[in-house]
């Protein structure tokens, strides 16, 4: 029952101690390999350091949209650079997020069309944040969308509606659950969850956030994603091992690398 963790911070400090261990307990869980997702210049290329080392991971390679602010000014640049090297399978996360404030969002709009222009020309897909910004969201994927065609991307750890659901898939997009899925006041995000094609779907931690039931609460990390995958198994009624083959394949798909280049 092979899975991909298809969005993990493994950079992040609170797996200094037991990296080693976390990795382990993934491989023990039948997390056959892991995305580490960056957020900063600096992490694109911890991310890329992390993938060189350990033959499970793969990396990103962005800017999150709450640090663009803080980045120093050779950080886009940064990010162009280690778009071609191997084992970067994604830019991102990019995106925009109105719960904080630390980057004014016209700047916001604009690093998230660099990522969607940069996707064009490299044929990476963009790993996108969406938080309390649906609405200005799918008004720029519906310019994207209307003005280049299909936009290769994934609409992480998703918690829209059906209808949003509904549009990012109509313009190409992958959905991606995280923990939220399991958590008991997440209905509609379960009911969003039962119309997205099994061809379409996809599982991730965001480690070592958004820790899943029964391990809420908990440092999260990649094996985890176990709980959210058996979650998505019964909302869409079919076996763990099915819905593991077709998030596992969606993937590989997405991120095109059965092999690194």
């Amino acid at each position: 029952m092979p899975l991909i963790d298809t969005h993990a911070h493994l950079d992040d400090g609170r797996f200094a101690d037991d990296f080693d261990a976390v990795l382990a307990r993934a491989r023990e869980a039948g997390v056959e390999r892991m995305i580490a997702v960056a957020t900063t210049a600096a992490s694109s290329l911890s991310c890329w350091r992390l993938a060189q080392k350990h033959a499970m991971l793969w990396a990103t390679a962005g800017l999150h949209p709450n640090n663009v602010a803080s980045e120093p000014a050779t950080a886009w640049d940064d990010v162009v650079h280690l778009v071609d090297e191997p084992l970067v399978v994604a830019l991102g996360e990019t995106g925009l997020d109105r719960h904080w404030h630390d980057t004014p969002f016209p700047q916001q709009e604009e690093f998230f069309a660099r990522h969607l222009d940069l996707s064009r020309k490299t044929g990476l897909p963009v790993v996108i944040h969406c938080r309390e910004a649906d609405a200005d969201m799918l008004a720029m994927l519906r310019a994207e969308f209307q003005a280049h065609g299909p936009i290769h991307a994934v609409m992480h750890s998703f918690c829209g509606d059906a209808a949003m659901a509904a549009e990012c898939l109509a313009m190409g997009l992958f959905i991606s659950f995280a923990g939220m899925l399991t958590y008991k006041n997440a209905d509609a995000i379960r009911q969003a969850a039962k119309t997205i094609p099994l061809d379409r779907v996809l599982v991730e931690t965001d480690c070592p956030y958004l820790a899943p039931v029964p391990v809420r609460g908990q440092r999260n990390e990649p094996a985890h994603v176990v709980h959210t995958a058996r979650c998505l198994a019964g909302v869409l009624g079919i076996p763990l091992e099915t819905l593991a083959e077709h998030t596992t394949a969606n993937a590989l798909r997405l991120f095109q690398r059965e092999t690194p280049r």
